[in-house]
């Protein structure tokens, strides 16, 4: 079983996301917490493999939830519930350390299996979302320099691989992209992360654009 906590300031929402999720057959409900700092303290006290944390809450925002929670040893997976357009923090979300977003509207399905996807140790990238996501909020890229430093222990191979995955790429369209086998991919994402000291493929996105080998709004 997946065992979930739900961080939403808002009574409804929380209790329709655990309603929804409590739905599957292997997703079970640890807890629930109304804001930032709850849910800091639910997770030490609960041990979820999954935190659902929405960013705009009272006492502690979820950023800083997210920030504390991943910090910790064993810390579980924080799955970030925005509303996208009205959310301007997302990209210090994932900074922070989640392993990716999810839409408030998503339909019960999509939600418990991105449920599923982070609890797996994959990040969960909707690559059009994400683009765009990392194009409105990112940050001034530096120097090329910088980005020569960063990367000297790549293969050109693992950067080509990187700035794709940044682009928002699943492992199949890189196969296809790169006339590579799924393992084969597989393999170079892995020792991409390992180089790099990176946690999943958000960290991956974040990193990409910070160091300037994408920069928003640049065709492939």
């Amino acid at each position: 079983m997946i065992r979930v906590l739900v961080a939403d300031d808002h009574a409804l929402i929380r209790s329709g996301l655990a309603g929804m999720l409590g739905a599957q057959p292997d997703i079970t409900i640890v807890g629930e917490a109304s804001d930032g700092a709850e849910a800091v303290r639910a997770t030490a006290d609960l041990s979820p493999d999954v935190v659902m944390m929405d960013i705009r809450m009272p006492k502690m925002d979820g950023i800083e939830a997210t920030r504390r929670i991943t910090g910790r040893p064993d810390a579980p997976h924080v799955l970030v519930l925005t509303t996208f357009d009205l959310d301007e923090y997302v990209y210090d979300a994932l900074h922070a350390g989640a392993a990716g977003f999810l839409l408030k509207d998503a339909p019960p399905g999509q939600l418990a299996e991105a449920v599923r996807t982070v609890a797996a140790g994959d990040a969960l990238l909707a690559p059009a979302v994400t683009r765009r996501l990392i194009s409105r909020y990112m940050r001034v890229p530096p120097p090329a320099a910088a980005a020569a430093r960063a990367t000297d222990r790549l293969t050109e191979r693992e950067l080509e691989v990187l700035r794709l995955v940044a682009r928002g790429l699943s492992n199949a369209e890189l196969a296809v992209r790169l006339h590579l086998s799924d393992a084969t991919v597989k393999t170079h994402v892995s020792r991409v992360l390992t180089k790099l000291d990176l946690r999943d493929r958000v960290q991956a996105v974040v990193y990409a654009y910070e160091q300037g080998l994408v920069v928003p709004g640049e065709e492939e």
